[in-house]
């Protein structure tokens, strides 16, 4: 066997149940779905320090050099431990087909099997537009349409944008090393078509030191890229976050925002946009939270980025028609939601006054990237229904659900305008444990506000004024409301008001470390404590409300959107996105493996 330098990686565990990894471990992951000719690291793991002569690898019973067109390194003890692996980086697949991938060291051996597929000859899209409602659970869709939508007879009067689509399924959402998934996991499986483990992005998760040596595999930005398409994500989150990143970043650890950023760079993605620029400032930069002295701003101007720091700046930038390439950092933080930034001006609209939402964003990057000729695909996020959730904010969560559902029209009426060759796809990258209860009605006298809590025919309907064009109502302390409850949360004080003030903040850290209600909140009239039902203490106190492991819904429109039906894994997304956009043209036919 020959070895060279290189740095590939291929892992897999023995069982989905089981913590416990085989003598040899293999990336990609047993069961994974590989788009034909797209790259990804392979690697071998074995569990203690292996005879280089003894080692043998094949694929489909041929040496894995031969089929993969070159060899691998060994790296004899790997990060200074007793352990060895074989690393390839780069490695493809051109011929679609399955794969079973066989490593032995001598005395015991492992298989995997891989699937690769092709895409058709033809692209029956030109565009992709992706929305993800981080945290977007069934209840947030109930209750943005019960603010939105009016009910007449026992019947919504219209339909939500993102409602009124023709294919839906269920995705689930669980990862290789736990049922309940973040947004990083989550978000990686759609813009790459593997599943990987809690806070990886476009990585699988191995046991390398170094969050940025994993395993890589492709993102569909690559992809685009190298087709000539543009690529875009923007969102109301730091851009660095997890879901945007998802698009460009190949890390173990989402919170990596330096080397993020430089991926993002690197990437040559077309209009990216949102908040955290903090880490686009050089470190001596007050205020930067970088650890070196790169100025990336600077280095996307340089590289032909307009940048645009307020929503004027922005607007100015998409008018002219020069710019096919934007940077926008609306925010040292996250943007802020639609109710501070529309309604309640609080949150940090003081300090950002123009920032943008996520409904202009999404428009300002359609005009720049259907200046490609070649298309585009663009993830547009809906980030702090997520954020809210965590935070127990019911009302801050419904809106950026409302603010969401506006952006799928304005993207469903530019579709139509623009020959109706852009897929849609709108969907979460996890769920909540949040439902619609009943209603809070303030309109009884003398009774304690858990008793005001109207449910089954006690509930009837909320008193929110008419929703605006956008969807909004103008008003949130109505004194009729829905109950929007969640079924994850940390001791915390539950008023059973609107937070008018700012968002909720739950939970503090006391003195001796442990997570308690804080009393912040202890006396508005009618508050009760609510005792928790997750940990307070240790390494697992929570301070907020946790995702949980319900499926998710997809729904969808456009060319390609045929493919959306019944139940599907969350990675299977991405395949559809892949055979819309024929990203992967089939060549040939798989070499059949040798017979023994």
């Amino acid at each position: 066997m020959r070895f060279k330098t290189a740095s590939v990686t291929v892992a897999f565990c023995a069982a989905v149940f089981s913590a416990t990894c085989a003598a040899q471990t293999i990336f990609p992951l047993t069961r994974a779905d590989i788009l034909s000719g797209s790259h990804f690291d392979f690697k071998v793991e074995f569990d203690s320090v292996v005879d280089p002569a003894q080692i043998k690898v094949t694929i489909n019973g041929q040496d894995y050099s031969k089929v993969l067109g070159k060899s691998a390194e060994l790296l004899a003890r790997e990060d200074g431990k007793e352990v060895s692996s074989l690393l390839l980086r780069d490695a493809s697949l051109g011929r679609p087909g399955s794969y079973t991938v066989t490593a032995s060291d001598g005395k015991t051996s492992k298989s995997v099997n891989w699937s690769v597929y092709a895409t058709p000859a033809k692209r029956v899209a030109k565009n992709v537009i992706l929305f993800v409602g981080d945290g977007f659970s069934i209840g947030h869709r109930t209750a943005a349409r019960i603010l939105s939508r009016s009910i007449e007879g026992g019947k919504y009067t219209g339909k939500l944008a993102l409602d009124d689509m023709p294919y839906m399924a269920l995705l689930t959402t669980q990862g290789t090393d736990s049922i309940i998934t973040d947004s990083a996991n989550a978000a990686h499986a759609y813009t790459t078509g593997h599943k990987s483990c809690v806070n990886a992005l476009g990585v699988y998760c191995s046991r390398a030191a170094n969050t940025l040596d994993h395993p890589k595999v492709e993102t569909i930005t690559e992809l685009a890229k190298r087709r000539g398409m543009a690529v875009g994500a923007v969102t109301n989150s730091e851009i660095e976050d997890a879901t945007p990143a998802a698009m460009v970043a190949h890390t173990r650890r989402r919170s990596d925002f330096n080397d993020i950023v430089k991926m993002f760079y690197d990437s040559k993605i077309d209009v990216m946009m949102g908040g955290g620029s903090p880490n686009f400032l050089p470190k001596s930069t007050a205020g930067s939270k970088r650890s070196d002295e790169v100025d990336y701003i600077d280095r996307f101007k340089q590289a032909d980025y307009r940048i645009a720091i307020t929503k004027s700046e922005m607007l100015a930038a998409v008018d002219d028609a020069k710019t096919t390439k934007l940077l926008g950092l609306y925010n040292t933080g996250n943007v802020d939601g639609a109710l501070d930034l529309k309604f309640l001006k609080k949150g940090s609209v003081a300090k950002f006054p123009d920032q943008p939402d996520v409904p202009e964003e999404m428009a300002a990057a359609l005009k720049i990237l259907s200046r490609n000729k070649n298309g585009f695909v663009l993830m547009v996020e809906s980030a702090r229904i997520d954020k809210y959730s965590h935070s127990l904010d019911p009302e801050r969560s419904i809106y950026d659900t409302i603010m969401l559902d506006a952006a799928v029209k304005q993207a469903k009426d530019w579709a139509k305008a623009h020959g109706n060759n852009t897929l849609i796809l709108v969907t979460s990258d996890h769920s909540h444990a949040v439902s619609v209860i009943g209603t809070v009605n303030d309109d009884e006298p003398g009774v304690e506000m858990r008793n005001k809590v109207g449910v089954y025919e006690q509930a009837g309907f909320p008193n929110y004024p008419a929703p605006d064009a956008e969807g909004y109502p103008n008003k949130v302390d109505v004194s009729r409301r829905l109950r929007l409850t969640f079924g994850a949360y940390p001791d915390h004080y539950d008023t059973y008001r609107p937070f008018m003030d700012g968002e909720f903040v739950p939970t503090i850290r006391s003195a001796d470390g442990v997570m308690v209600a804080n009393e912040r909140y202890k006396d508005v009239p009618g508050a009760v404590l609510r005792e928790g039902n997750l940990p307070n203490k240790g390494a697992r106190a929570s301070n907020s409300g946790v995702h949980s492991g319900d499926d998710v819904i997809l729904t969808a429109v456009g060319p390609g959107a045929q493919k959306v039906h019944g139940q599907m894994e969350n990675s299977e997304l991405f395949r559809i996105m892949a055979e819309a956009l024929a990203l992967a043209p089939q060549q040939g036919a798989i070499p059949k493996a040798n017979k023994k």
